[in-house]
């Protein structure tokens, strides 16, 4: 069998340059997650050439098994949000070793592996209502955006408000507005790439300003993977009773990535029917990537929604993802130009802020007419990022959605999953928080 007749190009109506350039400008629209994450986990103490090779390495392995496996035009790397999780409100804001998150990584990639084979799976995400889905995606983006701001002292802290905006006269923070406006103009003009492409122009800039400082070399061989491969602690998982923790690495990286490859099949015109062929391959992809990079030293992984952009550039089977891994591989060697970018708050910031406005789309699915609905979700959108924890602002949601239906006699109409959700939250929030 050949490559043709492997990714069905004939059945898909595609050929080898419609991929190529699908898989060209999927890898353009997600690149800067190869300064992004290494910027943000190596807050936590981590190495940074170390997570850079992870994040590649693990993005490869996904997006591979996602293109020959599943033959799917999606690509798999660290999810934004989950990594912002896993640094600030795990590590930095709870306490917990870098070492202990990369085991509670582990352990709730393990449990998505053994749900892609399961029916539960469905059972799980069905079992969440959608506006709860909705105001959990919407509520990590205003994490993400508040983290962005926090970086680039845009937001501050102030004694009187707890926080308020802050000093523009700083260089740093001036930069990073100009770096927004960029970006923001290269989005509305549908520039592709746009997030990384203003990435390279803010630090232009900084250089001219005196801000950014050239590396010796700009390339070198891939080096730091020793200082986080295998350093997951996961007797450490157990032994500081992080479920609440693996639950929602699971539960946001489940219902994340199955709506992404939902929205992306139905764009690429794959889904039949209502039914997603061979979605246990494609779900075992992303599963795989978050195992990998937990061993290998990441934060978990996830389809990204910029694989949209490969789509309506005509990918349409498992080649494209294949080509972004290729890609992916050859930026193996820009650790330098990866670090010398995650250096400055003004490049980074910029794409926190955006990415965390992109996930607020999911809001309009929403009835606000009907609390019942609404409230929980408005709740869960709030307290992410008031509380600087995804984890807190689950169980909340998860609390409040049961308790509003069993006093408005709709008892029957939650899953009695979510029952079980809620008792074991209200443990976790009521008695084991602190």
């Amino acid at each position: 069998m050949n490559l043709k007749e492997w990714f069905k190009f004939s059945e898909r109506k595609t050929d080898f340059s419609t991929e190529i350039i699908a898989g060209m400008t999927t890898f353009v629209t997600m690149v800067y997650i190869v300064v992004v994450n290494p910027a943000i986990l190596s807050k936590t103490g981590m190495d940074f050439n170390g997570v850079f090779v992870a994040t590649i390495l693990a993005s490869m392995i996904g997006t591979l098994i996602m293109g020959i496996v599943a033959n799917y035009p999606i690509a798999i790397a660290p999810g934004m949000g989950m990594n912002a999780y896993f640094a600030f409100a795990v590590v930095l804001a709870m306490g917990v070793a870098w070492q202990q998150a990369l085991g509670a990584v582990f352990i709730a990639s393990v449990i998505f592996m053994i749900l892609s084979f399961t029916k539960f799976r469905n059972s799980l995400i069905d079992a969440i209502p959608i506006s709860l889905k909705q105001g959990i995606t919407a509520g990590i983006g205003l994490f993400i955006t508040f983290i962005g701001l926090q970086n680039a002292k845009l937001v501050v802290g102030s004694p009187a408000t707890l926080v308020t905006l802050g000093n523009l006269e700083d260089p740093m923070t001036f930069l990073t507005v100009i770096g927004l406006i960029i970006s923001l103009v290269l989005m509305v003009n549908r520039v592709k790439g746009a997030l990384f492409l203003g990435m390279i122009l803010t630090a232009i800039i900084a250089f001219f300003q005196g801000l950014l400082v050239l590396p010796d070399t700009f390339f070198s061989m891939p080096s730091g993977l020793d200082k986080t491969f295998m350093q997951m602690d996961i007797q450490g998982v157990f032994d500081g009773g992080l479920y609440a923790i693996i639950f929602t690495f699971l539960i946001v990286t489940l219902f994340d990535t199955t709506g992404t490859m939902l929205g992306i099949g139905e764009q690429a015109g794959l889904i039949k029917e209502g039914k997603f062929p061979n979605i246990r391959g494609a779900l075992l992809a992303d599963a795989f990537g978050s195992t990998f990079g937990a061993i290998l030293g990441t934060s978990p992984t996830s389809s990204y929604v910029e694989s949209g952009a490969g789509v309506a550039a005509g990918g349409r089977t498992g080649f494209t993802a294949v080509v972004v891994a290729l890609l992916f591989a050859l930026v193996l060697f820009c650790a330098p130009i990866a670090q010398m970018l995650a250096s400055l708050p003004a490049v980074t910031a910029p794409s926190l802020i955006i990415v965390g406005f992109l996930m607020m789309n999911g809001l309009r699915k929403i009835d606000w007419n009907d609390m019942e609905e609404a409230f929980p979700a408005f709740l869960v959108l709030l307290m992410m990022p008031l509380c600087y924890s995804i984890t807190t602002g689950v169980g909340i949601g998860f609390i409040i959605y049961p308790l509003l239906k069993i006093f408005r006699g709709k008892a029957a109409q939650v899953h009695p999953l979510m029952y079980i959700f809620m008792i074991l939250f209200i443990v976790q929030l009521g008695f084991l928080n602190h």
